[in-house]
């Protein structure tokens, strides 16, 4: 069911609608450490390592359509929060035709291009093949990836954080069946584990519409409302292009430090891939009430009830420390465990030792990336989009920069420094943003009628 944030106790509503989406957001998460538990133990670390080395580079090729996803999900929110739902329903058609249009494009770049973009990042040659092999598979199927997505965010905008999390759900286990079968039973490799990927993510976006098409009436467009508006394209891509900006950018860093990261050897390249994954899964809480917050920031906006968008803050900060706090600690304490289910035997020691350095270095730092969040989110979700962007590009600037200058004195130690400096920079703006209060002038609603 649809959830009105306007009414109601701040950190109830938020805790509410950020419970479902922090074991959704671990789902999605369970997709690829699905396929790096089981690539890592019943292949090898270099097929680990292969895994990992494709990350950043997906990243950035899918960076545009999740971008606009989500700034098209700001729209929604607003307008649902407004109760102008055939406006609604048209940003959704809308969209819909983006997302198609741009899967064709990305699935036939990252097909074509894999190998060359995976080659610049001076991908070791001696997991090069299965690094290929495993991004074309995955963008052979990226149009059920994007549907999921698109579906995901419109149900979130109305506040529906359920059915993504049981759409997660039933994919997640659809995944890890079929990667034990493909992989260890077919001896597929990780070509396996990329089709157990894509097949289980179009399971959960089939899941959505069904849902959609069951119980949310108010998203059923009436015919008139079914057609190619360009003005509405228009809104969504100047909503939408800040954050793929913003996504693209983050990819861009990524490929950056990624290549940084190959230059230290496959041993290195394993436990970043390791640690990171045990990172994406832990940082889903920061991530989960930080689009909580956006939601709720995007309803009260439309609604115009500012007051209401200060208070919900302050809940969410309360909620963020405390709960940073509690997972870096569960970090600190089980991180050889953790790095342990996907490196095993005498050649994981190294690669265990290198993660466990990561893990401390960033997982301390969870604070810091809660408060930036929380900022964040709140001026994201008013329609703040120039000073969201503005904030990524600060925060990935300063991660490539300080990667580049602390790795060249500290080894692979200073590329995990750079992580929390980098959220430290960006928070710093966030609350200043935050405090002129511009943020109060970007209502979507306002402007569109």
């Amino acid at each position: 069911m649809s959830k009105d944030m306007t009414k109601g106790m701040p950190a109830k509503l938020i805790l509410g609608f950020a419970g479902p989406l922090i074991l959704g957001n671990i789902f999605q998460q369970f997709y690829n450490m699905a396929d790096a538990v089981i690539v890592g133990r019943f292949v090898g670390q270099e097929a680990l390592a292969a895994v990992g080395a494709t990350g950043s580079t997906t990243f950035l090729l899918v960076a545009l359509m999740m971008g606009l996803t989500n700034g098209a999900g700001i729209i929604i929110s607003q307008y649902y929060g407004a109760e102008e739902y055939v406006n609604m329903r048209k940003s959704i058609i809308s969209l819909a035709f983006i997302i198609l249009l741009l899967s064709i494009l990305t699935s036939l770049t990252g097909v074509l291009a894999s190998r060359r973009l995976l080659m610049i990042l001076n991908t070791p040659e001696s997991i090069l093949d299965d690094a290929v092999l495993y991004m074309r598979i995955l963008f052979s199927g990226v149009f059920g990836i994007a549907a999921y997505n698109m579906c995901g965010a419109v149900l979130r905008s109305i506040g529906d954080s359920k059915t993504p999390l049981y759409a997660l759900v039933l994919s997640s286990a659809i995944n890890v069946g079929l990667d034990l079968l493909f992989v260890i039973t077919f001896g597929w490799g990780v070509g396996g584990a990329a089709a157990a990927t894509v097949i289980s993510q179009t399971a959960s976006a089939v899941f959505c519409i069904a849902v959609i098409k069951k119980k949310h009436k108010v998203l059923h467009p009436q015919k008139n409302e079914i057609h190619i508006d360009a003005g509405r394209i228009r809104m969504i891509f100047r909503m939408g292009l800040p954050t793929a900006m913003q996504s693209s950018l983050i990819a861009l860093s990524n490929m950056s430090v990624q290549s940084l990261v190959n230059g230290f050897g496959a041993v290195t390249l394993a436990a970043y891939t390791a640690a990171g994954k045990i990172d994406s899964i832990a940082i889903q809480l920061v991530v989960s009430i930080g689009m909580a917050m956006s939601v709720y920031s995007g309803q009260n906006v439309g609604a115009g009830n500012f007051d209401r968008v200060i208070k919900g803050l302050k809940h969410t900060l309360a909620i963020m420390v405390s709960g940073c706090v509690l997972t870096a600690v569960m970090i600190v304490l089980f991180k050889e465990s953790l790095l342990g289910l996907f490196l095993r035997g005498d050649e994981a020691s190294a690669a265990i030792s290198i993660g466990s350095e990561y893990l401390i270095i960033v997982s301390v730092a969870y604070v810091i990336a809660g408060i930036m969040q929380s900022f964040l989110n709140l001026i994201r979700g008013a329609g703040d989009m120039s000073a969201s962007i503005f904030a990524g590009i600060i925060e990935l600037s300063a991660r490539v920069l300080f990667s580049f200058v602390l790795s060249a004195k500290l080894g692979s130690t200073g590329l995990w420094i750079a992580i929390p400096l980098s959220w430290g920079c960006a928070c710093l703006y966030t609350i200043f943003r935050y405090s002129t209060g511009k943020w109060k002038e970007k209502s979507v609603v306002a402007k569109a009628a």
